[in-house]
């Protein structure tokens, strides 16, 4: 009988939200209809459009391991006909965009009057991938930057609750406050044991609060990690 896999303590709730938002926009893309990945790294959700044809776009700059690609471009330059599409997906990479508002009018060329596009993009997130890290969005820039794009039908809604970013700061509190050397040895004395508590209950508590987002989506206070939108492009 084989052994079930254990689930690590420090649990990434966006990751496994962001898995199941992106299943449920595969189940609803019609079998045969043409996807374009914007931006797709190392194509998490390429295996979710299997019933689909699934094509990649992705500027390839970094050192970092991406899904075969259809295309190597910017994303404010897709080198295809408009309305080549019939659904688009950008999952994390709207930040990663020194002209997000081009983008976004980009993707609304490539799609087809009717096709729908699914974006998550972050409110509260460390800096990643330098250099290419530009900005952090609100609900209303998100919807405004859309609107502006020519999208209808645009509904924002959180990604995680408000306990998966909780976890997250915990999680940060427990990789990130100083230890060791770094303190020098006066304040390793006075700091270190309560810096020590501390990283240790914040490990414990990143866990629970984790464990609870995916249990109960907390909306009605505090703020999410990332949002996600749903747009189309109008028809005609």
């Amino acid at each position: 009988m084989a052994k079930r896999r254990r689930q690590p303590w420090l649990l990434n709730t966006s990751r496994v939200r962001l898995l199941r938002v992106n299943r449920s926009f595969a189940r609803g893309t019609p079998a045969g209809a043409l996807v374009l990945d914007a931006g797709a790294g190392h194509g998490p959700y390429r295996r979710l459009f299997r019933h689909a044809r699934y094509e990649a776009a992705d500027f390839a700059q970094l050192a970092t391991r991406y899904t075969p690609l259809d295309y190597v471009c910017s994303l404010t330059d897709i080198p295809v006909e408009d309305g080549r599409f019939d659904r688009v997906l950008c999952n994390q990479v709207l930040e990663h965009l020194d002209d997000p508002a081009g983008a976004l009018a980009e993707m609304h060329r490539v799609l087809a009057p009717g096709g729908r596009i699914l974006l998550s993009a972050p409110l509260f997130y460390p800096e990643h991938q330098q250099p290419y890290d530009y900005f952090r969005y609100t609900q209303f820039a998100l919807r405004r930057l859309f609107t502006e794009a020519g999208f209808a039908e645009v509904k924002v809604t959180w990604l995680e609750g408000y306990f998966g970013t909780v976890a997250f700061q915990l999680e940060q509190m427990h990789r990130q406050l100083p230890r060791g050397r770094s303190l020098g040895l006066r304040r390793r004395m006075l700091l270190g044991p309560v810096l020590a508590v501390t990283r240790g209950a914040a490990f414990v508590l990143s866990g629970v609060f984790a464990r609870m987002d995916l249990r109960w989506k907390h909306t009605a206070s505090g703020m999410p990690k990332n949002y996600v939108v749903r747009a189309t492009r109008p028809e005609g």
